[in-house]
């Protein structure tokens, strides 16, 4: 046996996972590591690992003497070459959870390529280690079986994209990594410029203004897997950097983009999991998915849904629900069935949940024996109750949530957000279904308090319904988008938007932003004037390349499918990353920290979301 030599006798002539039996009496040569050693006394058993998965390796003191006292030495991690000769496990021997399980390879050499310390933790049983370590020793966690299927199945994703949308005219753009910060939305990464002190550039949010400004030149038909940059609070589906399959096209209307993504995601699923979907997807507009889910991102794998209960209470003699209607406000309900089950700590619980989400109250009542029972059935008439029953359809056993709100869309997010509690609670969610919508026809504009103006729902280039363009500057508020959301099992996956490609109908854009015409020369100016020169109709989307990979891998986290990820607190714990620089390197940039910044002190605290 030798260490530390890797010559061409020593390159395999087959992956450990694909020792067959079509291999048998055959010499083979294996790389990779070892996982688990054995020792039985005699013979010394030893798990060899690449990434196509484990083979048995024997070594027989009586055969092979030298080679069998040297695998003693072997341990957990280490890099070996391995030749020696395939054959069948005897009987009574075979490992049926493994591919290779009725072989094993009776081993006649071998080089020690890398010896390993200890890992800190069994990279087979990760499931109760502290993701943190694994970040840590991120490149011994992608070992595991399930970060290489993860990182497989992401390039699976990838490669289908490429192809799919290569083969229907659209090319591949890169677009800048260092470009001018537009204010316009999430917080931005800032760089500065050691040539132009004081100046700074930004890491794109997106690519929007320059796949926009592609469609201006006559591209026609662009794509990019791209690289996105977002200085914003973090959870178990955001990342500071995070990647999307961009796509733009011109001369298009919404219809152009569905049918594409539609024909897309039908390829992919059957692609990569062997699923067909069914087409074409259901389409809700956004009012219609707060109304009936309570958001618009529903998760429609859930058999429940919000209903209005306004028109019943009209003149209710109760006096909390008769003042919320003589003031224009809502009634709504979310009909459970069954969940008459749900204890009183329980249906506490969500009461509590729904004040911690914003709602004045939450009033719960159940059917039993075809009454209706609960501290509300005592205050309604019988009218009322009936008028409930014959809307509703209770049955016995069902359990009816009610919250009266001013604000329709409190009202539905705060049960939408119950219906979603309540369905994991009692085990409503069908793991192994997948369901897709579009949501259309959200708000172009919403109020912000802080700021005191309208700000734009997605971003400042989404073009109004042609039917609203009246309304832009009179009724902001009234303006519905030509944007729309993919959404698949309750996770917006994708979002975009028919752009303004007329210059005067961005320029009102602004004006109803409230966003002077020097501030809008300064941040946009360069596609302002762009937009000046003919720009064809155009629109795109953009899908999150990791919350897809997320998905169709059922996992919990994004992390679990980026191969170097961000903590919560947007910390790379195996480099070390954001650290500190050399005074120098400040000094080259024009740079001095505050007093308080030194050292990495914590001046900043951002609310953490799993």
């Amino acid at each position: 046996m030798k260490k530390g030599i890797f010559e061409a006798q020593w390159k395999r002539t087959k992956y450990c996972g694909h020792i067959r039996g079509t291999d048998e009496g055959e010499i083979v040569v294996l790389n990779g590591w070892v996982r688990r050693r054995r020792d039985l006394g005699g013979l010394i058993f030893i798990e060899l690992w690449d990434h196509t998965g484990l083979v048995q390796v024997v070594f027989n003191p009586e055969e092979a003497p030298e080679l069998h006292e040297a695998a003693k030495d072997l341990r957990s991690e280490y890099v070996v070459a391995i030749k020696g000769t395939v054959r069948r496990r005897p009987e009574g021997t075979e490992n049926p959870s493994l591919e290779t399980g009725d072989w094993e390879v009776k081993a006649e050499d071998m080089v020690v390529l890398s010896a390993a310390n200890l890992p800190p933790f069994d990279l087979w049983d990760t499931d109760k280690v502290y993701e943190n370590l694994r970040l840590q020793y991120r490149y011994l966690d992608i070992r595991r079986p399930k970060m290489q299927e993860a990182l497989r199945l992401r390039n699976a994703v990838s490669s289908f994209t490429r192809n799919f949308l290569g083969a229907r005219g659209f090319i591949e753009v890169e677009t800048p990594m260092l470009t001018k910060s537009t204010p316009e939305g999430a917080r931005d990464f800032l760089v500065p410029s050691r040539i132009m002190p004081g100046k700074f550039y930004a890491l794109p949010q997106s690519p929007q203004i320059f796949k926009q400004i592609l469609m201006v030149g006559g591209v026609d038909r662009y794509y990019q897997i791209a690289k996105c940059f977002r200085d914003e609070d973090l959870r178990a589906d955001r990342q500071p950097e995070f990647t999307q399959i961009d796509i733009e096209m011109s001369f298009i209307t919404e219809e152009d983009i569905m049918e594409l993504i539609e024909e897309y995601m039908v390829g992919l699923f059957e692609a990569v999991l062997g699923l067909n979907l069914k087409r074409p997807f259901m389409r809700l507009s956004y009012r219609e998915a707060m109304e009936r889910f309570g958001s618009d991102k529903p998760d429609l794998r859930i058999p429940l849904e919000i209903t209005d209960l306004t028109p019943i209470f009209a003149g209710s003699s109760f006096i909390p629900f008769a003042k919320t209607l003589e003031e224009n406000g809502t009634i709504r309900g979310l009909l459970v069935p069954g969940g008459g089950e749900l204890s009183r700590k329980e249906l506490a619980e969500l009461e509590d949940y729904a004040k911690e989400l914003g709602a004045k109250g939450m009033v719960p009542c159940v059917l039993k024996e075809q009454e209706m029972k609960g501290p509300l059935a005592k205050k309604l008439s019988e009218e009322e109750k009936r008028a409930l029953l014959e809307k509703l359809q209770m049955r016995d056993g069902d359990l009816l949530l009610i919250v009266a709100d001013l604000d329709f869309k409190k009202a539905c997010e705060v049960l939408g957000q119950v219906r979603l509690k309540v369905a994991k609670r009692m085990n409503m969610i069908n793991e192994d279904s997948w369901e897709i919508l579009w949501v259309t026809d959200f708000p172009l504009f919403e109020w912000d308090e802080e700021e005191g103006r309208w700000v734009s729902v997605h971003h400042p280039f989404t073009a109004p319904k042609n039917e609203d363009l009246e309304l832009l500057l009179k009724e902001p508020g009234k303006v519905r988008s030509r944007a729309y959301d993919i959404v698949l099992n309750g996770n917006e996956i994708g979002g975009g938007s028919i752009r303004i490609h007329d210059a005067e109908v961005q320029k009102r854009m602004f004006e109803a932003l409230s966003i002077s015409p020097d501030k809008a020369k300064e941040r946009f100016g360069f596609l302002l004037e762009a937009l000046s020169y003919g720009t064809p109709p155009h629109g795109g989307i953009a899908l999150g390349l990791d919350r897809l990979v997320m998905l169709l891998g059922r996992k919990k986290s994004i992390r679990e499918v980026i191969a170097f990820p961000k903590t919560q607190k947007g910390q790379c714990l195996m480099t070390g990353a954001p650290s500190d620089v050399d005074e120098s390197q400040l000094e080259e940039l024009f740079l001095e920290l505050k007093e308080e910044a030194r050292g990495g002190a914590d001046i900043c605290s951002s609310k953490e979301e799993e």
